[in-house]
């Protein structure tokens, strides 16, 4: 898929794999849309951007709120024309025993891990049918696969992630002029990575012309 000239969404922005998509999409031409809880953060990153002639918005969103999300998706679209890609990257990880009994961060997790992503795709899949194209990319986890100590809750919530992309392309995928394709591939580290697999890579499923760009690409 060519980046360039791409509008691409993406939440949890202000920092760490949401930072990186963006600096390596707008080096590729993308016109990105920025959301994230952290005003500050997101301004600055968004700033970045715009210094070194990126093509960049930026709206405070909360994606455990629907509203937040829905006016996101919205602004994308209206501010562009239209929406090619929502990345839903926005996640926490607090970490503990079940004795400890942090429910309060349980449900947190539930709200921004896994609520977040079915707002998104709320949001956003209208908007693809009505274009007839579009790309939702599900930032996953190792936890995805494997539960460790401590982080069941954050396990459960992204292995839910998985769970839901996975159901989303079967019924996405029906129709036959636009079918959805799947593509898995390497979480992007500290550093923006220069192989394009990493960036959209997670669960993503597609509904943009062409084929999905193989893990090696």
């Amino acid at each position: 898929m060519a980046i360039d000239g791409k509008v691409v969404a993406i939440t949890g922005a202000s920092s760490g794999i949401g930072e990186a998509t963006a600096l390596l999409l707008a080096q590729r031409g993308a016109k990105l849309v920025l959301g994230a809880r952290n005003p500050d953060g997101l301004e600055e990153v968004a700033a970045r951007l715009s210094a070194t002639g990126g093509d960049a918005i930026a709206k405070v969103t909360d994606v455990s709120c629907r509203e937040d999300l829905t006016e996101f998706v919205a602004l994308a679209a209206e501010t562009y024309g239209q929406l090619d890609v929502l990345v839903s990257n926005a996640g926490i990880m607090p970490v503990s025993p079940f004795d400890e009994h942090c429910v309060d961060d349980w449900e947190a997790m539930v709200d921004v891990n896994l609520k977040g992503v079915l707002f998104g795709i709320a949001a956003a899949l209208p908007v693809f049918r009505r274009q007839g194209f579009g790309h939702f990319v599900n930032t996953a986890s190792t936890a995805a696969f494997r539960v460790t100590p401590g982080q069941s809750v954050y396990a459960g919530t992204k292995m839910a992630v998985r769970a839901i992309s996975e159901g989303l392309r079967q019924e996405a995928g029906e129709n036959p002029a636009r079918p959805l394709r799947t593509h898995r591939a390497e979480t992007p580290r500290s550093e923006p990575s220069k192989r394009k697999s990493d960036v959209l890579g997670m669960d993503s499923l597609s509904l943009l012309d062409g084929e999905c760009p193989d893990e090696d690409s």
